[in-house]
């Protein structure tokens, strides 16, 4: 006969197993981002920023064509967003 301990032992054993999920999983530590979502947050920051520096050259007195231009150059070199990750 099992001894009433090393039943009990078992039981509980088993028990905090089956209850803490997989031991052996790898989780995240964080959410995975969605390059979609990304994509378009980086777009919708781009054209509103744009637009608002555009805005801004045209009440300085440039023509709205020449203010987008300049407003589109201005974001390039600020921001790089469209430039390759560099290696280090």
């Amino acid at each position: 006969m099992i001894p009433r301990l090393s039943l009990t032992s078992l039981a509980l054993a088993l028990a905090a197993l089956l209850t803490t999920g997989c031991l052996f999983s790898k989780k995240s530590s964080g959410p995975k981002e969605n390059p979609a979502i990304a994509g378009s947050v980086e777009e919708n920051f781009k054209v509103r920023w744009i637009d608002k520096r555009a805005a801004e050259l045209t009440a300085q007195g440039k023509s709205a064509d020449a203010a987008r231009t300049q407003a589109a150059d201005e974001f390039g070199q600020r921001y790089l967003f469209n430039a390759p990750p560099q290696k280090k």
